[in-house]
Parts: structure tokens; C-alpha cells; sequence
């Protein structure tokens, strides 16, 4: 396979319904759009052997399989497209509203992977009450090396990012209900968006978008997130050997020590008027 398939999903990002809106102490009836938010079960398979399903995700229905490719290559499972056979959808519609909500990647027979980790990381990372060094062991992953890239951005291009991500953001501006992940360049241009509504789904789209692309360019873009910063989005980056991290909000402490610990540039509080610089790493210029 040298190209993501097209999807055959027609299951829209956001549907309308109609809510009661009080203002001024007057409730008037209004039509309105809200966010279609469905479960996406993920399988793998390998020849003859077992499909085993790996993650049940909350997203918005859209670029599922940049979503599964991405979640794979950030859970170390896959490194590059040659690693992949085929992205299908796998099985009947939902019998409520007709999504297709599952979606199978099948890899090739000599690729090996922890298959038990990724359980365990599953299980982990749905339920609550992890956390700290229990959580951090839980969803390791077999990082690379540290970053080495020649990517720079100045600093008032930097500034003027969280206006340029807000003009791309297509269904946010619609519904106010969706997370965005963007590619930029050292220009401070930005290449490619994706929403939904996991901030960790969108960057996985993000990334998943990428695989078949030549010249391995998420080495040379940096990421772009409109919420905050967490450790998996880090991670995240991390495995696609992104070497810098602009936030609209905060960062966490375990997202700024591997930062810091990846040479990963991490900027946080960005707004046109300034910005935080947890980790620095020769970035900005």
C-alpha cells in the first residue's frame, strides 16, 4: 500500500439539533450545531494470526485511518508505512446510527511488537485513578533517540500562530467543541490541521496524515496544539520525531521533562502578546 485509502464513511463531524437558549431571562427555541463525538474500536492483524482489537477511542468520525496510523506509530507499534498491508473498516454499521466505528489495520507477518503492553496500555489509560510513576510505566513506549533537527521559528512569527490556527479551525468555528492539531514550518506558516474531540485523536490524525509522505517531513515541522500540553501528546510528538511544541494552554511537568529529556523545543501560554518556554532547545531564533 503506498497511500492512506479514502474513507467510505459519510458520518458527518457535526449534526444539528434544535435546544432551548435562555438570555436576558427570555427562553427562545434554537436550532444549533453540536459535535458528534462516537467510539472507534482499532484491530490489528498479521496473516493467519488472531485480530486483536487495541483501543477503544471517543473521536469524531473523520480521518479514522489517519487516526489508527497515527496511534500506531505513537505506540511504537509501526515505524513507517512499509509496516502496513491495509486500513479497512471492519464489520456492520452501528445499528443506531449507521457509523462505522470500527476500523482494522493489518501489518506484515514478520513485524514484531509488544502485543501485551499495548493491552496493558489500554486498560490503563481507560480507566481512573492512575497516576504518577504507575501511569508513566503503564504507557511507555520505546522512544527513539533524541531529536536532531535544523527547525527554527522566530519569535513574532510564533506570536502570530494562535490567530492563523483559529482561521483553520473549520468546525470549531462551528460548534466550539473540537480540539486542533496543526503542522507549521519555520515560517510560521501552517501546512496541515486536524480537530476532534480528543486533543490526543487529533494529533494522531495529525501525525497519521504524514506516514506516506517522502522525506520523513515531520523532522523539519513543528506541532501546533490548541489546548494544553500534556505528557501523551509529548510522547506523541516525540514518536514522530517532531522537535518542537507550541500550546495555546499549559503544559504538565511529566509533558516538560520529556520534552526537555527528547530535545523538544516546548512553548506554552502562547498568545500574540507572549508566550512560556518550558523546555528550549535552539528552536527559537
Amino acid at each position: 500500500m503506498s497511500t492512506i485509502p479514502s474513507e467510505s464513511s459519510s458520518a458527518p463531524s457535526s449534526i444539528r439539533i434544535f435546544l432551548d437558549r435562555e438570555k436576558g431571562g427570555v427562553t427562545n427555541t434554537v436550532e444549533d450545531l453540536v459535535i458528534v463525538e462516537e467510539p472507534m474500536e482499532l484491530q490489528i492483524s498479521q496473516g493467519d494470526r488472531l485480530t486483536q482489537t487495541i483501543s477503544v477511542t471517543m473521536r469524531t468520525p473523520g480521518q479514522d485511518f489517519e487516526l489508527a496510523l497515527g496511534y500506531l506509530l505513537s505506540e511504537g507499534v509501526i515505524r513507517n508505512a512499509a509496516d502496513v498491508v491495509d486500513v479497512r473498516v471492519c464489520g456492520p454499521p452501528s445499528p443506531d446510527k449507521g457509523y462505522q466505528n470500527v476500523v482494522q489495520v493489518e501489518l506484515v507477518s514478520d513485524l514484531a511488537f509488544d502485543l501485551e503492553r499495548l493491552q496493558r496500555n489500554f486498560y490503563t489509560t481507560s480507566s481512573c485513578g492512575v497516576c504518577g510513576k504507575t501511569s508513566i510505566e503503564a504507557i511507555d513506549v520505546p522512544l527513539s533517540d533524541a531529536i536532531e533537527s535544523k527547525f527554527t521559528i522566530s519569535r513574532e512569527r510564533l506570536r502570530a500562530l494562535p490567530d492563523r490556527l483559529q482561521s483553520w479551525q473549520t468546525e470549531f468555528q462551528r460548534t466550539g467543541g473540537l480540539h486542533a492539531a496543526a503542522t507549521v514550518d519555520e515560517n510560521g506558516e501552517i501546512h496541515r490541521v486536524r480537530e476532534d474531540v480528543g486533543r490526543h485523536n487529533a494529533v494522531d490524525k495529525l501525525i497519521g496524515s504524514y506516514l506516506y509522505e517522502a522525506g520523513d517531513p515531520l523532522r523539519n515541522l513543528g506541532l501546533l496544539l490548541s489546548g494544553r500540553a500534556g505528557f501523551e501528546l509529548v510522547q506523541k510528538a516525540a514518536m514522530a520525531y517532531m522537535p518542537f511544541i507550541a500550546s495555546i494552554g499549559p503544559p504538565s511537568n511529566l509533558a516538560i521533562e520529556l520534552a526537555d529529556e527528547r530535545n523538544i523545543t516546548l512553548v506554552g501560554f502562547l498568545r500574540d502578546t507572549g508566550y512560556n518556554v518550558y523546555s528550549s532547545h535552539g528552536t527559537l531564533v
